[in-house]
């Protein structure tokens, strides 16, 4: 913030939170310059609208893509219009700051969750710099505390919005204000794009790697072609001639899958870690000391006891198909809903098992033999007839050593540009919160290039 100034005078707001102000803001509430939940617009109940779930409202994003029939759905829902502010009134969205100002609607209608509120800016505010105003981290920290709720779902009342004080200048700064904002932050999310587009290439490149080692082999030291044959298998194609292509049931000893049923009366705070599909990742199981089992409980179900080198594959849920490899760590640990590979050692090993289902070519088969449609679910007896290629074992540890060396790099520049968005973001925030609680001066600020300023 070293290259903006800060207003010549200052006052105190006389409102704890918000400290000093510039001398000529005002401090004023919400419910005083806008309309928190606009009554219910009478319309044609035929009317075609634009309609918005709850998960297209994103930070500045609302992604106009549904339209429905008013007459079917007219009750139970936030109606907004062009130039409204939308924010999610529960958790996680409101913590992900979701909010953003509504336009382009068609027939100038939206309706969406009765989770989102609506606030419609009055004649002594800008819309922008409201919008704006309310992603400051003061407010933030406000509204998170007053949140109220039970469990995970909480909401942030809407008296906590109405009654918020903040301190603003007068509507032709405010202007000037959210000016220099949609500028600076366009700027801002312009870099993060780009880093998001870079780690998507660097993801799709990964998975490329890992796709070609396992299906095509290792590039020849000497540069030489290795000869090839048909894998007479769908989406496999060619692999390396003397490679073999086997099902997963010659290649274990042990398909089966964690307990399936509640486990309300199961779970203790202590003694066996008990393995669920929220810790398969990226091909590794991260245990988060979250769920345990009785030893003895674990004994009476000891066929999902795991072992080093078994493949988990998520059975069941958002994440069917999801990959974890049991290491030394994880030995002795039990799961749930889980189908658990035990490759035979002498055969093919844990390690490349996984990367085989890592693959493009092991996510398109998993992904061909779910069941189920909106509930994905994965059948121990059909996962067992999936057929892979096999390289003899020591190319297998060859294979699985080059990969994990090309995964190690691609990780590392991925966390790179992870931290550079998580700079950039929080570069985005300071300036935000700067700008509209008057920490800088930016009345003569200028869009760069332009005719006022040479």
């Amino acid at each position: 913030m070293s290259k903006y100034v800060a207003y010549p005078e200052y006052k105190n707001s006389g409102v704890e939170w918000l400290g000093e102000v510039p001398e000529h803001w005002q401090v004023t509430r919400v419910k005083h310059v806008a309309e928190l939940t606009p009554r219910k617009p009478a319309m044609d109940r035929n009317l075609e609208c634009s309609f918005i779930p709850m998960e297209k409202l994103k930070t500045d994003s609302v992604i106009l893509d549904e339209t429905r029939i008013i007459d079917s759905v007219y009750d139970g829902y936030t109606y907004f219009s062009d130039g409204d502010i939308l924010m999610a009134k529960v958790t996680p969205c409101f913590e992900n700051k979701n909010i953003a100002i509504s336009t382009r609607l068609k027939n100038k209608v939206g309706f969406g969750s009765s989770e989102i509120y609506v606030i419609r800016a009055g004649k002594k505010v800008n819309n922008r710099f409201l919008f704006y105003r309310l992603q400051e981290d003061g407010f933030m920290d406000l509204a998170i505390g007053a949140m109220t709720g039970a469990g995970g779902l909480k909401r942030v009342p809407s008296e906590t919005v109405s009654n918020y004080s903040y301190a603003s200048p007068e509507h032709v700064e405010q202007q000037k204000i959210a000016n220099f904002l949609d500028h600076e932050t366009a700027k801002i999310d312009t870099l993060i794009e780009k880093q998001q587009q870079l780690i998507k290439l660097l993801k799709e490149k990964r998975q490329a790697v890992i796709s070609h080692a396992v299906t095509k082999g290792l590039p020849s030291p000497t540069g030489q072609s290795v000869p090839m044959r048909d894998s007479g298998v769908e989406w496999l194609g060619e692999v390396p001639e003397h490679w073999e292509v086997r099902a997963i049931s010659k290649l274990s000893q042990k398909i089966t899958n964690g307990y399936v049923g509640p486990t309300r009366d199961i779970l203790v705070p202590d003694g066996v870690p008990y393995v669920q599909a929220t810790h398969i990742k990226k091909g590794k199981v991260n245990f988060d000391d979250a769920y345990f089992v009785r030893r003895s409980w674990s004994y009476a179900h000891k066929k999902s006891i795991l072992v080093k080198g078994d493949v988990l594959i998520v059975q069941t849920g958002a994440g069917t198909g999801d990959i974890g490899l049991v290491t030394e760590s994880e030995e002795g640990f039990n799961c749930h809903a889980l189908i658990i590979v035990q490759p035979k050692k002498d055969v093919i090993t844990g390690d490349y098992l996984s990367m085989v289902f890592q693959s493009q070519y092991g996510y398109s088969v998993l992904y061909s033999i779910r069941t189920g449609g909106m509930h994905p679910h994965l059948n121990c007896g059909e996962v067992q007839f999936v057929k892979i290629p096999v390289p003899p074992k020591e190319e297998q540890n060859q294979i699985t050593e080059y990969i994990a060396q090309q995964i190690c790099k691609f990780d590392t520049l991925v966390e790179r540009q992870l931290a550079a968005i998580e700079l950039m973001q929080e570069r985005r925030t300071a300036l935000i919160s700067a700008a509209v609680t008057g920490k800088i001066d930016v009345r003569d600020w200028v869009v760069p290039d332009s005719p006022n300023n040479p």
